[in-house]
């Protein structure tokens, strides 16, 4: 039977190896058909950003990996409410369809997965 995963990210996108290898890990989860989801904290919503640059700091552009989440059956991904706009941005910046999730929520949000990772 199928568990429930959240991966929860709090990390920029552009940081380092740690978001890569976060990610590889959320796709080798899905791909042993678990249920994942995603939720993204801090600076982490800037991983979602349409406007990515990662050339500029020489690294891979992220956003094509979560442009391929859907492919992996991951499609629920949320992004707490109160980190986009701290950092002024709407879910219509944002490259994929999300689910914003506000921090009050997130105690009860926790309980619902049998599994939840921070990365």
């Amino acid at each position: 039977m199928a568990k429930s995963f959240l991966f929860v990210m709090q990390t920029p996108a552009y940081s380092g190896n740690k978001v890569q290898e976060v990610l590889d890990v959320i796709l080798i989860t899905a791909a042993f058909d678990q249920r994942v989801s995603l939720l993204l904290l801090d600076d982490a919503v800037f991983h979602l950003h349409k406007k990515q640059q990662g050339a500029v700091v020489s690294s891979k552009d992220i956003g094509a990996i979560y442009r391929s989440l859907e492919l992996y059956d991951i499609e629920n991904i949320y992004v707490e409410q109160e980190s986009l706009s701290y950092v002024g941005l709407s879910v219509s910046h944002l490259l994929v369809p999300v689910q914003p999730i506000t921090r009050q929520e997130l105690p009860e949000f926790f309980k619902t997965f049998d599994f939840v990772l921070e990365g």
